[in-house]
C-alpha cells in the first residue's frame, strides 16, 4: 500500500507537482492532485482515485477491528 504524509491542521506542505495523492483521515477518501504555475498564479485540478481509496478505507477497517 502506498503511504501517505500525515497532514496536520495549519501545517505547510509540500506536495509533488504532479500526482500528490491527498486522503481524508476521517473517511479515507483519497484524491489525486496537480498543481502547475499559470501566469505567475498556482492552480491546482483533482481527482477521485478510487482505487486508492479502497486501499486505504481496507487498511483503516483492519486497524478498527
Amino acid at each position: 500500500m502506498a503511504r501517505y504524509e500525515e497532514a496536520k491542521a495549519g501545517r505547510w506542505i509540500q506536495p509533488l507537482r504532479r500526482g500528490y495523492k491527498l486522503a481524508c483521515c476521517d473517511c479515507g477518501l483519497v484524491h489525486r492532485v496537480d498543481f502547475r504555475v499559470f501566469k505567475a498564479r498556482v492552480q491546482f485540478r483533482v481527482f477521485h482515485a478510487p482505487r486508492s481509496t479502497g486501499q486505504i478505507r481496507r487498511h483503516m477497517r483492519q486497524r478498527s477491528g
